[in-house]
Formats: C-alpha cells, sequence, structure tokens
C-alpha cells in the first residue's frame, strides 16, 4: 500500500512535488509488477527504485520545449535512472498515470476533510448539550413562530455534518478508482491483470470500463459532495449572521481582544467570520458545476476537463478544508445571550400562543374556521396596538365563553413548549443519556 498523506496541510497535497511524487508511486508500481511478472529484469526495477527521482524546476524547463507535463516528468526521471528508464511507463498513456494519481490524492483530501468534519461535530455536540434547556423563539420568514430550545440550532447542524460525512465517504470511495488501460481503454499493449494488481497495492479500484480516462461522472458526485457541505458551512454561517444582528443580537461569532470591526466606528462587531464563509460557499458550488460540465467529453477524450480540474479540485478541496476549521472554531468561541433571547420571546407580546389558543378552542367545539377568525382578531389587536395577547383574551367576551384563566395559565407556558426536546436529542444523539 502506497503510503498516505497525513499531514494537515491540504495545501501540501496540491504542490508540484506531491502530485510528481503520486505519478512516480504509480509507474514504480507498475514495473514492480512487471519484475514479478517476469517481463522486465529484476536489476532493472532495483535500478528504477534507488535511482527514480525527479526535480519540479528541471520538468519545468523541460516543459517549456516538449509541451507536455507527462513526457517533461518521464524525461526528467530517465535522466536520473538511466538506461533502464526504458522500461518506465511501458504500454501506458499519460491518462492511466494522470488519473490513478488524482484518484489518489482526491481520497488522501477526503480523509483530511473528513477528519475537519468529525472535529466540527465534537464543538457542535457540545454546544448543543449546553444549550438544549435554554428557550429561544423560533422564526419563520424571520418572523416570530414559536418557543423552542437554543441547542436544537446545533443539534440540526449536527445531524446535517453527520449527512456530509457520508456524501464524502460514499464520493471518496466513487473516485477511489484508477485505470491502467490503455490509450482508449481496450488494454492494447497491457494486460488487465496489471490494472487489477497494480491498483490493488495502491489502494484503488479499477474502473470496470474506461476510456482514455477515468469518466468524469466519479469526479462530478465529489465536487457535488463538497458543494453540499460548503452549503451547510453556509447554512450555519446565515444563521449566526441573523442571530448577530443588534435588533436580534441573540448570538454572534467570536470577537478577539484588539480586532477592529470598522475602519469609521469604533463600536462595531461584524460577523465577518461568517460572511466570509458565505462567500466560500458560493465559490465551492460554482467549481461543483464547473465538474458537472466535465462529464461530457469528445469521443474516449479530450482534455477540455484536464485545465478545469487543475483549478477546481485543489481550490475546492482547499477551501472545505478551510471552512470547516474556521466554521469549528466560531461554533467553539460563539457569544450567546440567553437574556436576550428572553427578551425577544416577550417583542411578541405572547403571540406565538396562538396556535395553542387556536387548539384549545377547537377543543372546545368551535370550527377550526370560526376558531382561526377569533383568534386571528385579537391577534391583529395585539400586533397593532402592541397590547398583550394574553391580557386581551382574557378581556374578550367570545374567548371567556370557552377559556378558564386556568386552562389560559396552561396554554402560555412556556416550558410545554420544551416538553419533547429530550426525544429528539435521544434521536439525534443516542449515544448520550439526556438527563
Amino acid at each position: 500500500m502506497i503510503e498516505r498523506y497525513t499531514r494537515k496541510e491540504m495545501g501540501q497535497l496540491w504542490e508540484l512535488e506531491a502530485k510528481y511524487r503520486k505519478w512516480l508511486d504509480v509507474e514504480i508500481a507498475v514495473c514492480q509488477y512487471r519484475a514479478e511478472s517476469g517481463q522486465i529484469p529484476a536489476d532493472a526495477l532495483h535500478t528504477i527504485k534507488e535511482k527514480a527521482g525527479f526535480d519540479v524546476q528541471r520538468i519545468a524547463g523541460i516543459e517549456e520545449t516538449v509541451r507536455h507535463d507527462v513526457i517533461a516528468f518521464l524525461t526528467n526521471v530517465a535522466e536520473n535512472v538511466g538506461e533502464s528508464s526504458r522500461y518506465i511507463h511501458m504500454g501506458l498513456t499519460s491518462s492511466d498515470i494522470l488519473d490513478t494519481s488524482l484518484a489518489l490524492l482526491m481520497a488522501d483530501a477526503a480523509d483530511i476533510i473528513l477528519g475537519d468534519m468529525d472535529a466540527l461535530l465534537i464543538a457542535l455536540k457540545e454546544q448543543a448539550l449546553k444549550y438544549k434547556d435554554i428557550p429561544c423563539i423560533g422564526r419563520s420568514h424571520g418572523i416570530h413562530a414559536e418557543p423552542m430550545s437554543f441547542g436544537l440550532k446545533f443539534a440540526l447542524w449536527y445531524e446535517e455534518i453527520k449527512r456530509n460525512i457520508e456524501r464524502v465517504k460514499r464520493a471518496k470511495d466513487a473516485i477511489s478508482v484508477g485505470k491502467l488501460s490503455g490509450a482508449v481503454g481496450t488494454f492494447s499493449s497491457v494486460e488487465p491483470e496489471l490494472e487489477e494488481r497494480v491498483l490493488q497495492k495502491l489502494g484503488l479500484k479499477p474502473e470496470p470500463i474506461a476510456t482514455q480516462i477515468v469518466q468524469r461522472d466519479r469526479h462530478a458526485e465529489y465536487m457535488s459532495a463538497l458543494a453540499i457541505t460548503a452549503s451547510t458551512i453556509e447554512k450555519m454561517a446565515v444563521e449566526i449572521r441573523h442571530l448577530q444582528r443588534t435588533e436580534v443580537r441573540e448570538a454572534e461569532e467570536p470577537f478577539a481582544r484588539g480586532q477592529k470591526g470598522s475602519s469609521a466606528m469604533p463600536h462595531k462587531r461584524n460577523p465577518i467570520g461568517c460572511e466570509n464563509l458565505t462567500g466560500l460557499a458560493r465559490v465551492v458550488r460554482s467549481n461543483a458545476i464547473a465538474a458537472l460540465e466535465n462529464v461530457a467529453l469528445w469521443h474516449e477524450r479530450d482534455i477540455s476537463h484536464s485545465s478545469v480540474e487543475r483549478v477546481i479540485i485543489p481550490d475546492s478541496t482547499i477551501l472545505v478544508d478551510y471552512m470547516l476549521n474556521r466554521m469549528k472554531g466560531i461554533i467553539a468561541g460563539m457569544h450567546v445571550y440567553p437574556q436576550a433571547m428572553m427578551d425577544n420571546l416577550g417583542r411578541s407580546f405572547g403571540l406565538y400562543n396562538s396556535q395553542k389558543v387556536l387548539l384549545a378552542l377547537v377543543k372546545h367545539g368551535l370550527l377550526r374556521e370560526e376558531a382561526y377568525d377569533i383568534v386571528q382578531r385579537l391577534a391583529m389587536e395585539s400586533w397593532e396596538n402592541k397590547k398583550d395577547f394574553k391580557s386581551l383574551i382574557k378581556k374578550d367576551d367570545v374567548m371567556g365563553k370557552f377559556i378558564t384563566d386556568e386552562e389560559l395559565d396552561e396554554i402560555f407556558d412556556l416550558k410545554d413548549y420544551l416538553k419533547h426536546v429530550d426525544f429528539i436529542y435521544k434521536r439525534v444523539f443516542p449515544e448520550n443519556v439526556i438527563a
């Protein structure tokens, strides 16, 4: 098995040094098979393994003349190996090396991203448990709906990141495919057993049927998984940005000592981290569209996909790695203001209880449409005159015929809205005992 990257620095994975190292790993693995099957001399393999090397600058110099990166690479390797270099790349086409090594790099990148998501899950779970019993207003269309637990926001994101983990795992599996089947995938100059044995050693599966390339629906799936992950991060970022608005201010992203929010206004504490993540999600999604455009190529191959992939795959993996780590820091260091949540609950004059009042009237025998009209009439009066909804109900003659003051107190009990939060938490965190 070829050693995989374990460094956290995603950017290093996509440097030319790392790319050429993967190319050489594939070429040597093919030579290893050929020596084991008696196709090339054992001493030639020894020489190749001992002397095969490359110099990034030298490859760049050769490429200026030959205008072909793989040929430039092989020429430089041959300069180091000498006569035995004639056995390197024997029967292969450039895309055999390019696509197989790209699969290795993309799998390594997926492993780094999966580790990032595991770390974000820990931060989300900690906040979900911490704020499980803190009430806040739930909003739909930006308008007060009904009370909920603030911890449910983190639990929701936790569950979605778990789904993203499964998507990235599936995408890693889809991309962990190579091909060593020659110019148009017909094994005209190599035997199928070579492909199977070499790819197994590299930790990849063979593309069941290839052209000159591994088919790009695999890469599109991988990039789509990254795009969905980026969209989840944006979802979290947008919510935090809304919660940080001056008129809401129930929570805000960390603001470091000495940090400045505005060149003109010293009071500003802007959600720049979340805004940054919102913008980067657009880039990752755009890259996924480019990957989808790469699926359709001319005949058995053209190279219209190649230039695109040199940009979008490194960029998206680097960006998602960055985004996950930055969001983890925002979640772990988030400032949360429970008193502001209580204050905001009062801003709608108790109107979030309207559904429970409606259901109580229905329970007492009214038709739903009739009950709705009664409740809406009082709700609009509460909004327009900024009057307490509960007080208006108590004074209303129609309401008094159906709902007692004792029943009204039960309807307006805030704790009742959180009575099934533990049930939801047991679904999301089954490994935890929820008190």
